[in-house]
Formats: structure tokens, C-alpha cells, sequence
């Protein structure tokens, strides 16, 4: 008895903090108690230190002491698996687990249930029988509300959230008020959807029915953020179910609008094309009656699902940084996801990753799950191997609420714990709002084709709002009359509304957060192909070279980076032969004091994947990271640099949504090596090149594709310049291959100058960042402008042959021109390449009276590269063409054959027999 004497005198509460301390970290706790718990089931078979077993100890600790720990054991039981045995399935029964939480699986028997066990102060109930706290977790942990958290490993937090479930045994306790207000909001989500039922049949619409209780709880949220947490601002968001509903009953959309498009109604703006209703958004300041204000955005959505969902996240750190000044405490962003999607969609990892990285976090999302256990017409079971569709979420440790949608309360108060949650620790939070999908995928499906059984479950199960009247009359906080006045009400409301939109002659799409966009006007391709002044003057870049290329006092630099410190200002001061790497930099340097912020991120793009960046250097010392253009005391704006994850679809949507909520910022996306970009595909086939047309969305984002072929095999040649072009419509976006520091310098600074914003996708180079021919003078950058074409200077009397090139192939050539040393074929490189300057290409083909032939000349394979968009677009004269023959990939991989490859393309345009 001796050995465990210290038993008697511990406190129960105690037991629990120490046990929950030990599964933290073994060695924190004192050795006599880490003995103790190394043992199975808390003694009946005890290992020692060393990891020998202690006979009979179960038979040595006080049996009340052994009850105690069991009784504790069982409170951790239900906080660790109590998920798995919740009411939260309004529609299925739920799968079965094992073990159980039956008491014999903790060593106690129902003739314990009447005993007085201490355990229960670790709930906050003090001293209670067994049978009263396994009511107590049975309330906590199993009924409406589901709550993962035991694995989130910090014990402070692991204590936040347990002390949160104590309080009321994790019930809300919601004033008559509030629970008329919450019956209100599930009034205008069934009545709204039964209205659209009863007047566009067989239309789709993917209604919310099954899922009703999000519009309460979404609203209840951003309610309860703003009065107890003075949060100014939200960001939403959302694919297709229920947006309608969020549009018109939180969002406030006018409901004549919606019908309009339901009528398929044309839109009034000619040069807009528009998109389906569930895919547009919508920017609303709405004031409550406490005189408080929360502006919402709700982010317009392609049909790719969870795309949105960087999208919002970028959309939210940008105004972290511009308008909030870094507080992430003043604006929320919410996530709505689909069960199936949540699961399936690989982006959801990648945001996932982002939350805590310096470059992208957002201070916490609250995900949302609308959870209809069915994706399309795949069952649950097939649509996933983790057992919640949330799972994902422990990837960041982010706990998990999973709320049973029929109970209007539970939801509400899940989202209250997940704000709660999200504004102290400023991490994610997911709730799993466990309902089902009325209908089909969409209301003109037969869902009972694949699902019989299920949906003649739901077909006779009662909505959320009459579940949640009949409690209310039952509580007496409602008479029987009340729900009927209020659906009455709204119909007429509705009713109304669609009498208006009888009258619309047309559809309009209201632009996605218009404050942000004074100033910039839409325009078109003339526009586009105006020059404009992007000049800076001399001394000033000489000033910024000189801050890029010092020393600042107190800080000591490794020897290499004091070298490319050296060569910045030999450049500029000595050779005047400026490279890639410091063009680019005077680029942003100058813009920086013009009053523009910058914002570059990507994988490797601190140092630049070719090491020709350089942006942030770190002290020897100390290992600060030091921007050196962020010195300048002359600087209006600031950089930011981020060294990026592995992701490029989740990064790329981030930066766009970001670009999209800061046009005065010149953000940047910059790939790895070009072909990357290949993963992030569906944000420049559903946003850069399509956002403006559907949704009226400028966007100013700007992508780096390192492209050229020099010899690095298949994946590493092409950036895949004929996808971008094939996406290029009348005035959505700008695809640039520029062959000079200088000109690279004017497209960007270009970009900001301008009132209006256009993506731009730039192929940038890797062989002519030092390349000895690829230079140009710091006069060049202070007074010249973007050349859209660039000609050649040889005597124009002389040449045969005019050859129309774009980007580093424009070197080759030259160097095979040099070293045949012949005058007849001249070298012009298109830089931009959509859209086209027709008007300069052909002042440039004017200028050549004698040429019997125009080729276009491309490194690529004559089914890749630039060749059908020239042929298509460029109707100037009659070009033959010079390529690689047609071919599956890009380039071999073997650099002898490649090269061989590249000469007999060179050869064939000075007619060298091969």
C-alpha cells in the first residue's frame, strides 16, 4: 500500500489534469504518477520504468481510488469517442462503433450508478453519482452536438474547449428573443425554397432543404461577431446548395432580381455575358439595430467545387493587410463546404496547409459542412475512406462540431463555439451540419433511382422549421398562431417580389465589392493597346539601386550576398548593362515609392528559383529576413515576399482573391518552372480569364511562367504558352514573352499605371537572366515604355526574309544570324502576344519592301508554343512556319537530342540543309 499512498491524498480533478498532462507529454509528470499511468486500465496490470509489469497492484490502490479512475476513464471516453454515439443523423441510423461506452468497458457496473464519485467536479458539477454524470456526458457529448478536440495537443486549449461544453452541458440557454429570431431565419429558408418549388418546377436551384438551419446559423454569426467582438467585416465563401438562399435571405439580394434570372432573362449589359444565379456574389454593408455595421461579401463561384475557397482566403488577407492594418480580429472568413467535396477536393488540403503560414493566414476560418451524406448520387460511404467527411481537419488540428441539422439551437450554438473558438486562438474551426438533400443533386433529378431507401426516409421527415415551431409552442415561448402569421408575411413578401421581376425586361450582375474598384473603369481591347507613360525618372533609380545594393548599418550580410550587393551597383554605376534580376527590381522599387504596395509569392520566389532575385537576405547574426527595397525611406507602399508551400492551385487562387480585393496592389504569382502552373488550372480556366465577362470582376493579377528550352527535358521546357493563349477572348487578359530586362520593367510598371486591371500572364526567362546579350541600360528603364513589338536594326533595303519570334528563341536566331554573318533575314519579336499590335506588326512589315517570305519561328512543337494563335490571329501576310514537328510532349529528354532538335528548327529558317 505504501507505494501508492499517494493516492489517498490526491484530489480527483487533480487525477484528471495529470492524466490529461501525462498523455501530453509522459516525462512533464513525476515518476511515481508517470509509473502509474503507464499502466492498462490504471493498474491492473502496471508497467514500471523500465517497462517490467508490477504484480498486483490493482490489488495494493484503495478500491475508491480504482472507482475514481475509472470513473475517470469513462469522463475521457466520452471525450474522446462520445462523437461517435451523438443524435446528430436526422435521417439515418448511425453506424455502429466499438468499443462502446458501456460502463463494463470502464470497469464499472450499473450497481455503481448510485455511488458518489468526486470525477465529477472535472465536469464542473462537483460531486455526483455515476448515474448523474453519465447523464451529464450523455448531454455533453451525445446528444445534438458532436465535439472532436481531445487530439488538439495543446493542454490549455484541450481545457478551453472542455471548460465551454461544461458550461450548460453544452445546451444554449437562447433568450425568447433569439429563439424567434432563429425561428425567423428557418421561416424565410423553407418558405423561400417551397416558393421557388411551387414556381420554377424542375429548375435548378440546389435549395438548402434538408439544410435549412445554415441560414440561422450563418446570420447568427456574423450577429453575434460584430456585437461581442466588434467585427467589422466577412468574407463567405460558398459553392451551389443553399447560396440562393444566402443570396436573398442574409445577403439581401433583391428578390425581383433573382427571379429575373430564373425567367432567363437576358443581361442588360451587352458586353457581359454573365453566369448561372447560384454562381454570382454580392457585397452588402448591413447595419443591426444595435447600430452596428458588418459589411459582407459573398464571392462569386465557378462550378469547380471548393475553388472558392483560396479564393475567400486571399480575398481576406488582403484586407487584413490594407484596410485592417494586420488585425485579423476585425474581419471573418467562412468557408461553406460540401460533405463530398470537403472530403474529395484536393484544395481543401492545400488551404488547409495555408492556415498558419505567415504569407497566407487569415487569423482562423470557420468551415461550415453542409453535410447532405451524398455526393450527386454517390453514397457517403463510397465518397470517402475517413469516417467523418471533416477529417481533414486534423491535419492542422483544428477541432470539429458535428451538429445535427434538425436542431436549430445546437446549430446556432456550434457556430457561437466555433466564433468563440476562432477569435481566441485564431485558427480553423469546422462544424459538420449533419442534414440531408430533399432532392437530387438538382431539383430535376430522381434521387430514389440510386438512394430508394434514404429518400423514403426524407420524403416523410419534417423540415427544421416545423420541428423547431413545435418545440417552441410546446415551451409556450409561441402560441399555435405565430409560425403560420410569419410564413403568411414572407409569402406575401415573395409574392411581391415576383409580381416586380414581371416587369424587368432584363437580368443585371452586380459587381463583387464595387468600393474596392473606384476609380477603374472596364475597358477594351483599344484601351489595352494604348501606350502609356511608365517612365521613372534616372536619379530616382539610381536612388533605389543604391538602397538594393547597400549594406544597412548594423546588419552583416554573408560574403556571397555582399557580392551580389557588389554586382547590383556595378550595373548601374559602372557597366550601365542592367539584368533581369535588377530591371525587375528597380520594377517594384519604383512603383513602392509611387504610393503601390507589392505582393509576390510562390515557391522559392525570396531567392527566385534561378537565384537571380535575391529580395530577402537574411543577417548573418541574427537570421533576420531583410527586404532591402522595404528600406527606402522614399517608399509610399510595401513589399511583401513569400516564400510559398508546395501548392500552386491553392496559392494562385489566394493571389487572385487577393489581386481581386487590392487593385492598387501589383500582385504576383510566380511558378517554379512553368509547366507548374499546370496544377492550378482551373483558377485560370474559371477565374483570370474569365472572372470579367461572368461576374464584371477586374482582376490586376499578374503570373510568372519561367518558359524556354534549354535542354532541362519535358516538364521544365514549356510553360505551355498555347493554353493561355486559347483562353485569350476579345479583352480578358494580357499574355506577354518579353526578351529585354528594360521592356519587363515597363510591362509591370504598365500594369499598375493604368485605370483599369487586366491579368497578365508573363512567360519569364531562365537562361536570359544572364544571358550577356540580355541587358539593358538604366536610361532605357528611365525613359522609354513597354514595346509591344520589337524590330530589328538591320537595313530593311537588304532583307528577304522576315522572321517573327518571341521570347529567348530570339537569341538563338541572332546567334546563328551572327555567325552565318548574313543581312537578309531579320529578327522580330512580338512581346506581347495578345493582344496582338497589329497596327505595329504591320508599320513593321511596311517597312521591309523586298521580303519574299514570313515565318514564324518557335522553339516548340508546331502544335504547342505560340504558332496557332499567330496563324489565327495575325492574318497581316501569309507566315510559314518553323518548329518542331507536331509531338505529344514538349521536349525529349535527353539534352543531346534536344539540341539537335533546337538546331534543325534554327537551320530551317536560314534554309541550312540539316
Amino acid at each position: 500500500m505504501d507505494k501508492y499512498s499517494f493516492l489517498n491524498a490526491a484530489h480527483t480533478a487533480y487525477f484528471s489534469d495529470l492524466y490529461n498532462q501525462y498523455l501530453e507529454n509522459p516525462d512533464s509528470v513525476e515518476p511515481s504518477w508517470r509509473a502509474f499511468f503507464q499502466g492498462y486500465d490504471f493498474g491492473t496490470e502496471n508497467y514500471g520504468l523500465d517497462g517490467e509489469i508490477i504484480e498486483g497492484v490493482s490489488t495494493q490502490i484503495p478500491e475508491h481510488v480504482q472507482k475514481e479512475f475509472n470513473v475517470l476513464r469513462l469522463i475521457d471516453g466520452y471525450r474522446m469517442r462520445g462523437h461517435l454515439f451523438t443524435r446528430t443523423n436526422p435521417v439515418r441510423d448511425r453506424r455502429t462503433y466499438s468499443p462502446t461506452l458501456d460502463l463494463s468497458n470502464f470497469d464499472l457496473s450499473e450497481n455503481d450508478l448510485d455511488t458518489l464519485f468526486n470525477a465529477g467536479e472535472v465536469l464542473g458539477v462537483g460531486p455526483k453519482t455515476l448515474r448523474e454524470i453519465v447523464k451529464h456526458l450523455d448531454r455533453i457529448y451525445c446528444s445534438s452536438i458532436g465535439v472532436e478536440y481531445m487530439y488538439l495537443r495543446n493542454p490549455e486549449v484541450i481545457k478551453w474547449w472542455q471548460d465551454q461544453l461544461n458550461k450548460n452541458d453544452n445546451h444554449p440557454t437562447f433568450s425568447a428573443d433569439t429563439k424567434k429570431y432563429i425561428l425567423s431565419k428557418l421561416n424565410q429558408a423553407v418558405t423561400f425554397e417551397n416558393f421557388l418549388q411551387t414556381k420554377y418546377v424542375g429548375q435548378k436551384r440546389f435549395s438548402l432543404e434538408g439544410g435549412e438551419s445554415l441560414i440561422p446559423a450563418i446570420s447568427n454569426v456574423l450577429f453575434y461577431a460584430s456585437k461581442k467582438y466588434d467585427v467589422k467585416e466577412c468574407v463567405l465563401g460558398m459553392a451551389h446548395r443553399g447560396r440562393l438562399s444566402t443570396l436573398v435571405n442574409i445577403f439581401r439580394k433583391p428578390m425581383n432580381e433573382l427571379f429575373s434570372e430564373f425567367d432567363g432573362k437576358d443581361f442588360e449589359d451587352e458586353y457581359i455575358d454573365g453566369d448561372v444565379k447560384y454562381h454570382l456574389g454580392l457585397t452588402l454593408d448591413k447595419t443591426y439595430q444595435n447600430g452596428k455595421t458588418i459589411k459582407m461579401n459573398l464571392v462569386p463561384n465557378p462550378s469547380h467545387l471548393e475553388t472558392v475557397a483560396p479564393v475567400a482566403e486571399g480575398i481576406t488577407r488582403a484586407k487584413i493587410d490594407n484596410d485592417y492594418d494586420g488585425d485579423d480580429s476585425k474581419i471573418i472568413p467562412i468557408i461553406v463546404h460540401g460533405d463530398a467535396a470537403v472530403a474529395g477536393q484536393g484544395v481543401v488540403y492545400e488551404v488547409a496547409q495555408m492556415s498558419q503560414l505567415n504569407g497566407y493566414k487569415t487569423g482562423g476560418t470557420i468551415h461550415i459542412v453542409v453535410n447532405n451524406q451524398i455526393g450527386f448520387t454517390t453514397n457517403y460511404l463510397d465518397a470517402r475512406s475517413s469516417t467523418y467527411c471533416t477529417d481533414v481537419a486534423k491535419v492542422t488540428l483544428s477541432p470539429v462540431l458535428h451538429v445535427n441539422a434538425d436542431d436549430a439551437e445546437a446549430v446556432v450554438h456550434a457556430v457561437e463555439l466555433a466564433l468563440e473558438y476562432r477569435m481566441r486562438y485564431k485558427k480553423d474551426v469546422y462544424i459538420d451540419l449533419l442534414g440531408y438533400r430533399k432532392y437530387g443533386h438538382n431539383e430535376g433529378d430522381e434521387p430514389r433511382f440510386t438512394q430508394p431507401k434514404l429518400y423514403k426516409n426524407i420524403a416523410k421527415h419534417a423540415n427544421p422549421f416545423k420541428i423547431y415551431s413545435d418545440k417552441l409552442v410546446a415551451e409556450q415561448t409561441i402560441d399555435k398562431d405565430y409560425s403560420a402569421q410569419i410564413v403568411a408575411e414572407f409569402k406575401e413578401t415573395l409574392e411581391t417580389a415576383y409580381a416586380e421581376s414581371k416587369e424587368d425586361d432584363s437580368s443585371k450582375v452586380r459587381e463583387f465589392m464595387m468600393e474596392r474598384w473606384k476609380g477603374f473603369v472596364r475597358r477594351g481591347v483599344d484601351a489595352m493597346l494604348e501606350p502609356i507613360d511608365t517612365s521613372y525618372a534616372k536619379d530616382s533609380l539610381e536612388s533605389i539601386s543604391k538602397v538594393v545594393s547597400t549594406v544597412p548599418e548594423g546588419v552583416k550580410f554573408l560574403r556571397k550576398a555582399e557580392r551580389i550587393l557588389d554586382g547590383r551597383a556595378k550595373m548601374v554605376f559602372e557597366t550601365d548593362t542592367l539584368d533581369w534580376g535588377m530591371a525587375e527590381t528597380l520594377a517594384y522599387g519604383s512603383l513602392l515609392e509611387e504610393g503601390f504596395n507589392v505582393r509576390i509569392s510562390g515557391q522559392d520566389v525570396e531567392r527566385g528559383t534561378f537565384s537571380h532575385r535575391h529580395a530577402i537576405l537574411r543577417d548573418e547574426i541574427s537570421e533576420e529576413r531583410i527586404n532591402l527595397l522595404n528600406t527606402n525611406p522614399a517608399n509610399k507602399g510595401e513589399m511583401y515576399i513569400y516564400n510559398s508551400f508546395l501548392s500552386e492551385y491553392g496559392v494562385l487562387g489566394f493571389d487572385y482573391g487577393y489581386a481581386m480585393a487590392n487593385p492598387n496592389t501589383l500582385t504576383i504569382w510566380e511558378a517554379q518552372f512553368g509547366d507548374f502552373s499546370n496544377g492550378a488550372q482551373i483558377i485560370f480556366d474559371q477565374y483570370l480569364s474569365a472572372a470579367e465577362d461572368k461576374w464584371k470582376s477586374q482582376n490586376g493579377i499578374v503570373v510568372l511562367l519561367p518558359h524556354g528550352y534549354e535542354g532541362q527535358g519535358s516538364e521544365h521546357s514549356s510553360a505551355r504558352m498555347e493554353r493561355y493563349l486559347q483562353l485569350c477572348g476579345n479583352d480578358n487578359m494580357i499574355v506577354a514573352d518579353c526578351t529585354t530586362p528594360a521592356n519587363f520593367f515597363h510591362l509591370l510598371r504598365r500594369q499598375m499605371k493604368r485605370d483599369f486591371r487586366k491579368p497578365l500572364i508573363v512567360f519569364t526567362p531562365k537562361s536570359l537572366l544572364r544571358h550577356p546579350k540580355a541587358v539593358s541600360s538604366i536610361s532605357e528603364l528611365a525613359s522609354g515604355a513597354f514595346q509591344e513589338v520589337i524590330d530589328d536594326t538591320i537595313n530593311p533595303e537588304q532583307v528577304k526574309k522576315l522572321v517573327f519570334c518571341t521570347g529567348k528563341f530570339y537569341y538563338d536566331l541572332l546567334a546563328q544570324r551572327e555567325a552565318l554573318g548574313t543581312e537578309d533575314v531579320a529578327l522580330v519579336r512580338i512581346e506581347q502576344l495578345f493582344p496582338l499590335h497589329t497596327d505595329k506588326i504591320d508599320a513593321v512589315i511596311k517597312r521591309y519592301p523586298h521580303v519574299e517570305k514570313y515565318i514564324w519561328a518557335q522553339e516548340e512543337p508546331k502544335n504547342m508554343g505560340a504558332w496557332m494563335h499567330i496563324a489565327q490571329r495575325m492574318e497581316l501576310v501569309k507566315l510559314e512556319v518553323c518548329s518542331r514537328p507536331y509531338n505529344s510532349v514538349p521536349a525529349p529528354g535527353s539534352s543531346t537530342r534536344d539540341k539537335r532538335r533546337q538546331q534543325q528548327v534554327i537551320n530551317a529558317v536560314f534554309d541550312i540543309k540539316n
